[in-house]
């Protein structure tokens, strides 16, 4: 039986955590809040004290953290991964950071003989918690080849985008688009409420015409029901978006429609929107319109 340590059990690391224990394989689980392991336990995991410990005894270590700040300090250090690691071991990172972080982690694993590799995820929690989930990976191919059924009992797809870093960037440049897509659904509901349009029938068009999207998929619903509980959050896409943005500056690319989509979410971390799902962004439109988006035209 294959020992996983696994690090990070928030919106999406948890459920991820707990398709591998009903798969089969041994988990060691921490984060930084120890209560969140707490279900993990009852389903069969053990609870490590430090992310090293999580890494001590495991043939491959996931980490799910927020940011590149979080990353470090849960791979540096006396208590962190890599004092960890044991020499053979490989590492997935599924958290969405910076390509240069990313390729960092990857050469001071090496260093402990241990391979890493950038595999952040799309889907958000429904697909973590069904375990379909789509891996991009950045790193060694051969060696992910031999280690991606792990990943495949998270997952339906992984995608090999190349050497470390990678996954890094084409998550940034994927959330880009998803960002993009939301703040566009909504401006066009928007524009559809404000003009006495319902809203369902508006996101029926949508959801069967050119504008369709995975987002019009996922959101539609949430917005119509001002459900803005998190599948993925406002704040976390925010975050994202400033990455990307720093990376296509690095790039010398033109990102108008990015640098809009990461202006419209500034406005709703600015109204407090950030915990919530980034299908909240509604809200500033509501505010910025005075109609509420699901009302069919009426006034709030």
């Amino acid at each position: 039986m294959q020992h996983i340590g696994f690090i990070g059990l928030g919106t999406m690391g948890a459920p991820m955590a707990a398709n591998l224990l009903r798969k089969g394989y041994a988990v060691t689980v921490w984060n930084r809040t120890a209560a969140k392991a707490d279900e993990l336990v009852r389903l069969g995991a053990r609870k490590a004290a430090t992310p090293a410990e999580a890494a001590r005894a495991a043939d491959a270590v996931i980490t799910m953290i927020s940011n590149d700040a979080a990353i470090a300090e849960v791979y540096d250090g006396d208590n962190g991964v890599l004092a960890g690691v044991r020499e053979g071991a490989v590492i997935f990172d599924s958290s969405t950071i910076s390509p240069e972080l990313a390729r960092r982690l990857a050469a001071d694993a090496r260093t402990r003989g241990a391979a890493f590799f950038d595999a952040p995820v799309t889907g958000s929690k429904p697909a973590a918690e069904d375990g379909t989930l789509v891996f991009m990976v950045g790193g060694d191919e051969a060696t992910l080849r031999k280690h991606e059924s792990i990943l495949l009992a998270m997952g339906r797809k992984v995608l090999y985008m190349g050497e470390s870093g990678s996954g890094a960037v084409a998550k940034l440049a994927h959330n880009a688009i998803v960002g993009i897509n939301t703040v566009a659904l909504v401006e066009g509901l928007a524009i559809a409420a404000s003009g006495g349009i319902n809203a369902a029938q508006f996101i029926e068009l949508v959801q069967s015409g050119g504008a369709g999207s995975k987002m019009a998929d996922l959101k539609g619903p949430k917005l119509l029901a001002e459900d803005y509980s998190v599948q993925f959050s406002l704040g976390l896409m925010l975050k994202d978006l400033r990455l990307a943005s720093s990376l296509s500056d690095s790039l010398n690319v033109p990102t108008p429609m990015l640098e809009a989509a990461k202006s419209v979410m500034q406005t709703g971390q600015a109204l407090g929107l950030g915990d919530l799902d980034l299908s909240a962004i509604a809200k500033s439109y509501e505010q910025w319109t005075g109609r509420k988006l699901n009302g069919g035209g009426g006034d709030k």
